[in-house]
């Protein structure tokens, strides 16, 4: 499989709607033990939360492999920053460059610092990010970006970090 051809990544319509809620909840049976419980939906993320967050702004982009959505990433502005949402690869998928491809195209479009949020206990994930040139945002810094710029539950700020690019924070006004 090559992974040169940005004619892979395509901005999502409303028929990728459920292969969207798929992947995501897909991706997220990696959780299942790692974050908190009272944290964890079945399934993880539903149609209604789905349709809120793009109602919400954010923008899928995925990532075509053999005719049908292998990964998918969301964008969103955010006042005065880019927010990076729901990056999930099918997990018969991953390991492949699908999600650093994804990444790679939306800090391209990005016109603003970019913060990614993640549950601090999903190492992987922060890994991810920090090979591709995020680092953690230090707390209680990464409290205030949380508060600021997500609409999140204070339980899952307390077990959630922030990462940045590296050299492009962006601190709480």
């Amino acid at each position: 499989m090559t992974l040169n051809s940005d004619d892979r990544i395509q901005l999502c319509t409303d028929g990728d709607f459920e292969t969207i809620l798929l992947i995501i909840n897909d991706g997220a049976r990696a959780y299942h033990g790692v974050i908190p419980q009272d944290l964890l939906a079945q399934p993880y993320m539903s149609r209604e939360e789905l349709r809120h967050e793009i109602s919400d702004g954010v923008q899928f982009w995925g990532w075509q492999e053999q005719g049908t959505l292998a990964g998918v990433m969301g964008i969103q502005p955010v006042q005065d920053v880019t927010l990076i949402r729901h990056a999930y690869v099918r997990s018969n998928q991953q390991g492949k460059g699908i999600g650093g491809r994804l990444l790679s195209h939306l800090q391209a479009l990005a016109t603003s610092p970019i913060l990614i949020g993640t549950w601090a206990a999903a190492s992987w994930a922060i890994r991810f990010y920090e090979k591709h040139g995020f680092e953690l945002v230090p707390p209680p810094e990464k409290d205030g970006l949380l508060r600021q710029y997500w609409r999140i539950p204070e339980r899952q700020i307390q077990t959630s970090v922030v990462l940045a690019e590296a050299g492009r924070r962006r601190s709480p006004s």
